[in-house]
C-alpha cells in the first residue's frame, strides 16, 4: 500500500479507522525528509496491513502546530488511536522496520496501565 497524504482534516478519521497509523511530518525543503521518503515509501508497500500517512508540515502548519512538530522529518506511530512513538530525524530502513515491529509487538493492555500508574 502506498503512503496517503494526511490533512487536518482527515488526521482524526485516519487514526480512528486504522488500528495502526505512522505519520511522517516533512517538508519539501528539508534534506533529511527527502532521504527519509524513500525507506517510509518501501515500508508501506512491505506492511500493507498498516496506514502509512505523510504530513506536508508546510502546507499543514496548523496540524504540525497542533502535534508539536518542532524538527523534521518527525516520526509518530499511534496504535489504538494512542500515540506510541514519537521521533525526530530520519531512520534508516533497519531503524525504522525494528520501530514497526515493536509497534505491532506493543500490548496495549500494558502500555496503558503502565501509563496510568505514571500518572498516579
Amino acid at each position: 500500500m502506498a503512503t496517503i497524504d494526511m490533512t487536518q482534516h482527515t488526521f482524526a478519521q485516519t487514526r480512528e479507522s486504522s488500528e495502526i497509523v505512522f505519520v511522517d511530518f516533512w517538508a519539501a525543503w528539508c534534506g533529511p525528509c527527502r532521504m527519509f521518503a524513500p525507506t517510509y515509501g518501501a515500508a508501506a508497500e512491505r506492511h500493507p496491513d498498516i496506514t502509512f500517512a505523510k504530513v506536508d508540515t508546510e502546507a499543514e502548519q496548523a496540524l504540525a502546530a497542533a502535534a508539536n512538530i518542532t524538527s523534521i522529518p518527525t516520526l509518530m506511530a499511534f496504535k489504538d488511536k494512542t500515540l506510541v512513538f514519537s521521533q525526530p530525524g530520519a531512520l534508516n530502513a533497519t531503524g525504522l522496520e525494528e520501530v514497526i515491529q515493536a509497534v505491532k509487538n506493543l500490548d496495549m493492555d500494558k502500555a496503558r496501565a503502565e501509563a496510568g500508574r505514571q500518572r498516579a
